[in-house]
């Protein structure tokens, strides 16, 4: 397994790179979002990559973060989500974003990739809001608001969990609550405002 590529970018085209190793070029292919992060032709790079065979073909993917490539392959875990799909999610969210649309239950926001629609991006949230949490998010957006060990916002969070919402999800409802009545709010109130955050 080819875990990760260091080199000279050497060419670029639509969808794909070649970079440069030791005289050796790999072909990779990447999302926009990677393709701009390369770099110039002739600069040092380095790619993360993952490799795909099937029966009549072999890929080396290619990633500018290693975050990017985790949600790379819980992606093409998802039935209906080949590596062009995945590619496009990921040319259209970072991975932050990504994280916080399948935390939140945001299907919409994962139907703006091209040749993603509706039905797909539900079946994608829905498969993958549980396994968000455990994966780096790769920037501010993805992350989960912290909750005081204590107090009424981290009761307020404890409700919303015992309720069957999962604990991102909770945490975001409560800060914006939080974020919406004030510090000094009550348990009783932001568990109000939270909930109908949470279940819109």
């Amino acid at each position: 397994m080819i875990a990760k590529l260091k080199g000279l970018l050497d060419e670029t085209g639509a969808d794909w790179a070649v970079i440069d190793v030791a005289g050796v070029g790999y072909l990779v292919h990447c999302s926009s979002k990677t393709l701009s992060a390369l770099g110039e032709t002739g600069e040092a790079c380095t790619v993360y990559t993952d490799l795909q065979v099937s029966e009549n073909d072999m890929r080396l993917l290619g990633f500018a973060e290693a975050a990017e490539r985790d949600w790379f392959r819980l992606l093409t875990q998802v039935q209906g989500v080949g590596s062009k799909v995945a590619l496009a999610i990921l040319s259209t969210l970072s991975p932050g974003e990504l994280q916080a649309a399948c935390s939140g239950g945001d299907a919409a926001m994962v139907a703006r990739a091209q040749g993603v629609g509706p039905k797909l991006a539900g079946r994608i949230v829905n498969e993958l809001k549980d396994k968000a949490g455990a994966l780096p998010g790769g920037g501010v957006a993805g992350a989960v608001p912290a909750t005081p060990a204590g107090g009424a916002s981290a009761d307020a969070v404890s409700a919303l969990e015992n309720l069957g919402f999962k604990p991102a999800v909770a945490a975001r409802a409560v800060a914006a609550a939080q974020g919406e009545l004030g510090e000094d709010a009550s348990e009783n109130d932001l568990i109000r405002v939270a909930l109908k955050r949470a279940a819109g």
